[in-house]
């Protein structure tokens, strides 16, 4: 790629759209992953008694145990959510800006 093909990229109006929408999800998806994963920390921290509360009488299963794999879980669902809008709408833009580039 040449420096002039960059520049092209670059300057193309697509090219901003792409970096801005793709730039914007990946701070919300990261805010919410910080959001859970240190939420689910400050509850460990701070009220570690809510989560040694039995899940129902007589269990040795806590709620702690759902609490922390749905903070597991989150993790892979948050990704299969920017994979799923990064192979539509960005991979999208990506090839309008290659197809008005040609």
């Amino acid at each position: 790629m040449t420096i002039d093909s960059v520049e092209a990229i670059t300057r193309h109006p697509l090219y901003a759209e792409l970096v801005t929408k793709r730039k914007r999800f990946a701070w919300i998806l990261t805010f919410l992953m910080f959001l859970f994963y240190y939420g689910f920390i400050m509850i460990v921290a701070y009220a570690p008694k809510s989560l040694a509360v039995p899940l129902w009488a007589g269990s040795v299963t806590t709620v702690g145990i759902p609490v922390g794999l749905s903070v597991i879980i989150s993790a892979f669902v948050l990704t299969g959510i920017y994979v799923y809008r990064a192979n539509g709408e960005f991979d999208r833009l990506t090839k309008s800006i290659q197809e008005d580039l040609r």
